[in-house]
């Protein structure tokens, strides 16, 4: 799978993840300790075996997607250490050519992640962006981008040039990339909200942003955190799962915004609920998608969706989101209709957490494919979706706003 054939280049964000495995405490069968066992001063914490992978989208979204067998390049940053050294070991590990759009610089150190994932509980980062930092439009190769059908930018609120001078430099990068006829795709991050990246106006960012991203592929939280934060303060305050406490509306309104903003598809990811699907209205923006735009445009017009997760042994949640956009991505570049596309998001991401690192639990497309014809037990829902039905034929929650049927003959 030379890199010379790529149709899907994946840039942005990448970092070494250091996550330890957690044993059970003393007395508490299965159980790993609880979080207010962790990061206690002064007190020793008995753990297993360091996991140590490459992280961050252009990792876990790239490599899930070499994993799932399509061709792709790769372009990040690092530093010239210790660290960069072992990122670019285990690119090349999964294929030498993985490597060869990485960026090495003198100038800063590379980036890493302490990823503290104790076994059913959401996960801690500890973060340091280094090079990640440095990483700005004039980065990119563009003439690597020849032959490329789509491209895929991760975690620009990681990135200090990214959402710098109001997102500037994330607008030219897009902009740049759209002049080059590829469907442009954006993933993002939630960041700590003392930092500048948390007080940056992300809204006014995204304004700039969005008229040049086809497909816009966030996690639930992090949306409401950029657009709405009063209400973000008031759901964390209420202490449960924040995509639990999520409903069809106020999906519908996040999304609606993104849209409005010049977004043509919305993704958000749920987590455990799932993966939320809302399209434009205006066929005429469908049409602008790019080189992998949809073979049946109509089906992705007008279009609000819910699919639920698939049923898994939870090992590790590292990646869960990444892997479930390369699932969406494989299933958009292979023209499949929004359906299958969601269907083939939430059942990668389902793999992904069936291993404690964010890679080696993804299988071949096929291998995918096969365990979905199985007849794959879906999880329930516990967020509310008034109005909504149940479509068993498609495996999707569906909300019929307008627009396309999706019942198209491929």
């Amino acid at each position: 799978m030379g890199d010379a054939r790529a149709n899907i280049v994946v840039a942005g964000h990448v970092c070494l993840d250091m996550i330890p495995t957690f044993r059970a405490s003393p007395g508490a069968e299965g159980e790993a300790p609880a979080l207010r066992e962790l990061l206690v001063p002064g007190k020793l914490i008995d753990v297993g075996p360091l996991t140590t992978s490459t992280g961050g989208p252009v990792s876990n979204t790239g490599l899930a997607l070499h994993r799932l067998g399509f061709p792709v390049r790769l372009m990040g940053k690092i530093g010239d250490d210790v660290v960069g050294h072992a990122i670019l070991g285990v690119l090349r590990q999964h294929g030498p050519e993985l490597a060869d759009g990485m960026i090495v610089t003198t100038e800063s150190h590379s980036s890493y992640t302490v990823v503290i994932s104790p076994p059913g509980v959401d996960r801690i980062f500890l973060h340091s962006p280094g090079a990640n930092d440095t990483f700005g439009a004039d980065d990119i190769d563009y003439g690597k981008l020849d032959g490329a059908r789509l491209f895929h930018f991760g975690y620009p609120p990681l990135m200090r040039r990214m959402f710098a001078d109001g997102g500037e430099e994330l607008t030219a990068l897009l902009r740049r990339v759209k002049e080059h006829g590829l469907t442009t795709s954006v993933d993002m991050a939630r960041p700590d909200p003392a930092s500048d990246a948390g007080r940056a106006d992300w809204r006014a960012i995204l304004a700039k942003a969005l008229p040049y991203v086809d497909l816009f592929l966030p996690s639930f939280d992090e949306t409401l955190f950029m657009l709405d934060r009063r209400r973000f303060d008031e759901m964390e305050r209420a202490g449960a799962d924040l995509n639990a406490q999520a409903d069809g509306a106020l999906l519908r309104a996040l999304a609606d915004e993104l849209i409005g903003m010049g977004a043509a598809i919305v993704g958000l990811k749920l987590g455990s609920q799932g993966m939320y699907l809302r399209t434009t209205g205006d066929a005429a923006r469908t049409a602008r998608t790019g080189a992998c735009g949809p073979k049946h445009p109509d089906a992705w017009v007008g279009r609000e969706m819910l699919a639920p997760c698939y049923a898994a042994t939870v090992v590790g949640t590292t990646g869960s989101g990444d892997a479930t956009i390369a699932g969406f991505l494989g299933a958009f570049i292979k023209g499949l209709p929004p359906e299958e596309a969601m269907t083939a998001a939430v059942a990668v991401g389902a793999c992904n957490v069936e291993a404690p690192d964010a890679i080696s639990g993804i299988p071949q497309w096929a291998a995918v494919e096969q365990r979905l014809a199985a007849g794959w037990e879906r999880r329930s829902i516990s967020l509310s979706l008034l109005g909504w039905r149940w479509d068993d034929s498609d495996g999707v929650w569906r909300s019929e706003i307008g627009g396309g049927s999706g019942r198209t003959t491929r």
